[in-house]
């Protein structure tokens, strides 16, 4: 019998490439972080799980083991609450042919909410609910900031009828929910508060209007990365949501949310090939393992497809994955640069910061857990996609 504490565990040096790779360290100081902030203004964290998929990394960031939490996939409800999380909101608008999911769910237990923001989600939820016999929780969103989907906090009429066709139709008004998506394109500390208490007052101000038309309004959610950081009075506020925070990336760091340092999440890859009159090295992380998003492009500093680390995270001056092809990355200086392209031979590691955490895990299966200055593969956390 092979005795398991003489296995070899794999490092950096020895694993696959292109792999995710996770510093446990920053993660854990991210999430310290961020829950440090919000003692101080009351509301619980209601973490999103949609950027980790991860049932080991979402116990790391719940309050408990059966929550609360949210969603953003079905999909991911039913993965997280085969794990034992027992309290979730599904946070994208609901549509009509997945109402038999959620009810599958809650009949196991689960106390799933969903969201809507118009009278015929409402109706077609309070249907649900009589058909069945159980009252659907809902909770209406409310669009703070003229970002994506939701009611208008001042569109009273509309409001009041969404929450009578639920309360009065055999639903549960649960409350209201609202994501401040316009932060990610706001830059520095004062535009970000700005960010964070318009979030904070529209969704408080749809909540008064229920109340004041005799109608339930528990629950007033709030939540995004960069308002919950720089949140500064979270008056008539229950509960906020984020979910990037975990690992970070070039995007918050470019809106100013965290620093390059804070971002815990990397794809290692291994050099392949140089094209010296071009300035290139090749690498074999192409957008299948960093994806093709491209969020720092409208950014003060274009990252390219990410930025470019030594194998223990330390990154190369003006160093980004210029370009990228399925499975070829094509290492380069920043346009502009002074720098000298480093030399880094066939079969050096590297680690690449993603620009947007949640695309470049949706390339991989699993994470590959590290510490800070460590090359031992700690553990790995399987993940998963889908709907």
């Amino acid at each position: 019998m092979v005795n398991p504490a003489s296995v070899e565990k794999a490092t950096l040096q020895t694993i696959d490439t292109p792999c995710l790779i996770v510093d446990g360290d920053r993660m854990d100081r991210n999430i310290q972080r961020l829950n440090s902030h919000l003692a101080t203004l009351g509301p619980k964290l209601r973490p999103h799980l949609k950027t980790a998929k991860s049932v080991e990394a979402a116990r790391r960031v719940m309050m408990s083991d059966s929550g609360p939490a949210t969603v953003s996939t079905l999909k991911e409800a039913e993965q997280f609450a085969a794990a034992g999380v027992r309290d979730l909101i599904y946070a994208v608008g609901i549509a009509p042919g997945k109402l038999g999911r959620v009810l599958a769910l809650r009949a196991e237990g689960v106390e799933l909410a969903v969201i809507l923001d118009s009278v015929e989600q409402a109706r077609l939820i309070a249907d649900a609910s009589r058909e069945s016999n159980t009252r659907i929780p809902a909770l209406i969103e409310i669009d703070c900031d003229g970002h994506r989907s939701g009611v208008l906090p001042d569109d009273a009429e509309r409001l009041v009828e969404m929450g009578r066709a639920l309360h009065e139709g055999g639903a549960e008004l649960r409350g209201v929910l609202t994501h401040a998506g316009g932060s990610y394109s706001a830059r520095g500390r004062a535009a970000l508060e700005q960010c964070a208490e318009e979030e904070r007052a529209g969704a408080v101000k749809a909540a008064e209007t229920l109340r004041a038309a005799g109608l339930p309004c528990p629950v007033v959610s709030v939540g995004s990365t960069p308002t919950a950081h720089f949140s500064r009075d979270l008056t008539g506020v229950t509960e906020v949501r984020a979910g990037v925070f975990v690992f970070f990336d070039l995007v918050m760091a470019g809106i100013g949310a965290c620093t390059v340092d804070d971002i815990a999440l990397s794809v290692l890859t291994t050099v392949i090939g140089h094209q010296p009159d071009k300035g290139w090295i090749l690498v074999d992380a192409g957008w299948m393992a960093m994806s093709r998003d491209r969020g720092t492009a409208k950014q003060d500093i274009d990252q390219g497809y990410g930025l470019v680390c030594d194998v223990h995270g330390k990154p190369y001056d003006d160093l980004i994955v210029a370009d990228a092809n399925q499975e070829h990355g094509v290492i380069a200086l920043r346009p502009g640069s002074t720098g000298t392209l480093p030399d880094l031979p066939i079969g050096t590691r590297l680690r690449i910061l993603p620009n947007h955490a949640c695309a470049t895990g949706a390339q991989h299966g699993s994470y590959q857990v590290v510490r800070d200055g460590s090359d031992v593969i700690e553990a790995e956390w399987p993940r998963f996609g889908g709907w």
